[in-house]
């Protein structure tokens, strides 16, 4: 069973082919971050037409990397939400168009599944559910009860601003550029984490929700207080970090002490974060949990997570209807099990 996947959530065009015997075939993703840089941010317009360019070409290059034809395909699998809807709305319109014309089933997946799933796309070690989950990403932050394939209970998410947001936006204070989370990365390595204490939001509170806009304003105003220099830079970026650290882990913590999981997924695109990782990975050993993150390729937007959520989903008789619907706004513990 071999089967095509399109992601076009945002500003990332992802491409790939999983097969059922010999796992991913090709992935391929064309990045935007360069057209979208000199905005500060993504343009939803300039997002949809860019995938309009793309799309076809980077489905030619994965067959050909998979070293296959199109009437080899036994499905197609696409990003029906959340996400931008425009750019959702070209790759179901192509991916429908496709399987109409190969007579394939099609199939929309949920983007954030796409992410929950995406350490078992190259697994080593197998991963079954259940699991707890953290998904982290520039549009969310939620911890998930993972009981099997289509249920999902959240049960914690951010009230405000996403941690990726978060960190975007802390960027753009101190002026980094775009996109934000690698830069604060990269700057919080060289700053002293004595020099800045900022406050861990909702960490004294009970429940699993976060809120980072706090955080956020604080520090906005520690910058105002300050002349701005590469130290600054680096210290905000380290006491920063260490404060989304730490929230995390707590939130973390709390979640796992309460659902008595024994495996946390991480996963998302702010998972690739070293110091978000090292923190994790302590509290596993501290709680006797394995913690268990995507391969770095998989932590952001990729075409291989639709292809392998489709593979599992297609696999036991699911199929889209015939009208093109595409969902904005898409809870997780709305989606239904196969």
């Amino acid at each position: 069973m071999k089967i095509l996947g399109l992601e076009t959530s945002c500003d990332e065009t992802g491409v790939a082919i999983y097969d059922s015997e010999h796992g991913l075939l090709s992935d391929v993703v064309f990045s935007q971050v360069k057209m979208h840089a000199k905005y500060g941010g993504v343009v939803p317009e300039l997002a949809s037409r860019d995938h309009i360019r793309k799309i076809g070409l980077l489905v030619n290059q994965a067959t050909e990397e998979a070293r296959i034809g199109l009437q080899d395909l036994d499905g197609v699998a696409y990003t029906a939400g959340p996400g931008l809807a425009g750019a959702l709305l070209v790759g179901a319109g192509f991916s429908k168009s496709l399987a109409w014309g190969l007579d394939v089933p099609a199939l929309g997946i949920h983007h954030m599944e796409g992410h929950l799933l995406a350490p078992m796309i190259d697994e080593v070690v197998p991963i079954d559910m259940p699991f707890l989950a953290l998904l982290v990403s520039g549009g969310h932050t939620l911890l998930v009860d993972a009981f099997s394939l289509g249920s999902y209970e959240v049960l914690g998410e951010s009230l405000d601003d996403a941690v990726g947001e978060a960190f975007d936006k802390v960027a753009k204070m101190l002026d980094l550029g775009y996109p934000g989370g690698p830069l604060v990365e990269q700057l919080a390595k060289s700053g002293d984490p004595d020099r800045f204490d900022f406050p861990r939001p909702m960490v004294n509170r009970p429940g699993l929700d976060f809120s980072f806009s706090g955080l956020k304003t604080h520090v906005r105003n520690t910058i105002a207080q300050h002349p701005i220099d590469a130290a600054l830079k680096a210290d905000v970026c380290r006491g920063f970090t260490d404060a989304v650290v730490d929230v995390l882990v707590v939130k973390c913590r709390r979640a796992i002490r309460q659902s008595g999981a024994k495996k946390l997924v991480v996963a998302g695109g702010v998972s690739a974060n070293k110091d978000i990782r090292n923190g994790l990975e302590m509290l596993g050993k501290e709680e006797d949990v394995r913690i268990v993150f995507p391969s770095m390729q998989f932590t952001t937007d990729n075409g291989a997570m639709i292809a392998y959520v489709g593979y599992r989903r297609m696999g036991l008789g699911e199929r889209d209807k015939t009208e093109l619907a595409v969902r904005a706004r898409w809870p997780l513990n709305e989606l239904s099990s196969p």
